[in-house]
């Protein structure tokens, strides 16, 4: 009895599965019609030109900050200090007056050689008056030949005394003009190693002052020699430009290259190249390491950002977006700075490449973009 019983619970229980099963579109109802065919999925991502411009070919580079000139200044007498006319580390201009020395002495000794060529002098103009007059007398024939060659003779020797003195008095005037140490040129000046008061010698070791020219200033730096004869043909067009920075800071200088060294180092296969900076604002302090960029010269080319750029074994490649889908193109990449990358084969410009989402990409995923991050 109770085996019948089962037989007919199992009989009961397989007719509703199946009833339930042919009946499965009217008891789901009107969810599972609004679900209909499922939609391809969708990736956002953010997008990009790849546009056509002028980009410059330029290397980077390290490079040091050196003044054009730079003076040592020394006391060429022997003398003492009376005073000093500059404060430390001031700004200076040509011809301003820096440190004053005790002429005393030369001026004594000028005082003696001016006696002495007034001395000189009026012998010369005695001499002379003997020549006048042996020259009368001998036309007279009161005196002999030889008095009035005598006296032409003594006139000479006077004469050439008289030159003699001159270069002497000269002389110590230059020796006293080196008692005013004046700026050759403008730049700053270092701290004064001597105060008034100094016994200061042409031996002496240390400087008085250094001035540096502060405005222009030459920047150094080596590049490789492959890009030497690039270099040599831009700076003979005028095109070639430098551009130096200090590293941490925003503010840089630009100039132009002002010279290229005329060897090649055979260890490095470096060049050393100088470029010289108006610097009007002293941005650049001689002895300042920089970051430099050496413009070689511009050229038309395909440029991306660098993120959108990704790449496998087969090499670089992007993202390009045509009509909502996503497809891999291949591409070469010349060269990469400051977050661009050109592109010389693979891109003809115009095409929208991705920039951010490349990870849920594949070739021909549909995709849609989204506006850019804040700050992007």
């Amino acid at each position: 009895m109770k085996k019948r019983n089962w037989i007919l619970f199992a009989g009961i229980i397989g007719i509703a599965a199946v009833a339930a099963y042919t009946t499965r579109s009217s008891w789901m109802g009107s969810n599972a019609s609004a679900q209909g065919p499922q939609r391809p999925r969708m990736v956002s991502v953010e997008l990009a030109k790849a546009e056509r411009k002028s980009v410059p070919v330029d290397v980077d580079a390290n490079g040091t900050v050196t003044p054009i000139s730079s003076v040592a200044l020394k006391s060429r007498v022997e003398t003492t200090i009376l005073s000093v006319h500059f404060e430390d580390g001031a700004k200076v201009n040509a011809g301003d007056l820096l440190f004053t020395l005790d002429a005393r002495q030369i001026d004594a000794q000028i005082e003696q050689a001016e006696g002495v060529l007034a001395r000189d002098r009026a012998q010369l103009e005695g001499a002379l008056r003997d020549v006048r007059r042996y020259s009368e007398l001998i036309g007279k024939g009161a005196t002999t030949q030889v008095n009035l060659d005598n006296a032409k003779t003594a006139a000479d020797i006077l004469a050439g005394t008289i030159k003699s003195d001159q270069a002497s008095l000269d002389n110590l005037k230059v020796q006293k003009s080196y008692t005013m140490i004046r700026a050759p040129f403008s730049g700053r000046i270092s701290v004064a190693n001597v105060k008034a008061g100094n016994f200061v010698r042409p031996a002496d070791l240390a400087p008085l002052a250094v001035i540096n020219q502060m405005a222009p200033v030459y920047v150094t730096f080596a590049v490789p020699q492959r890009v030497l004869v690039d270099l040599r043909e831009s700076m003979a067009k005028g095109v070639s430009g430098v551009t130096a920075t200090i590293p941490g800071h925003q503010r840089s200088e630009t100039g132009r290259v002002a010279m290229v060294e005329n060897t090649v180092d055979a260890t490095t296969g470096m060049v050393t190249v100088r470029g010289i900076m108006n610097n009007e604002n002293e941005t650049l302090w001689p002895g300042t390491l920089v970051t430099t960029k050496l413009t070689i010269r511009s050229e038309d080319a395909i440029v991306v950002p660098t993120v959108a750029v990704q790449r496998s074994q087969s090499g670089n490649f992007v993202f390009v977006v045509k009509d909502g889908v996503a497809k891999v193109q291949p591409v070469t990449v010349d060269r990469t700075s400051q977050g661009i990358s050109v592109i010389s084969e693979g891109l003809a410009g115009g095409e929208s490449v991705v920039v951010d989402g490349q990870l849920l990409l594949s070739d021909g995923t549909r995709v849609e973009p989204r506006a850019k991050k804040a700050g992007a």
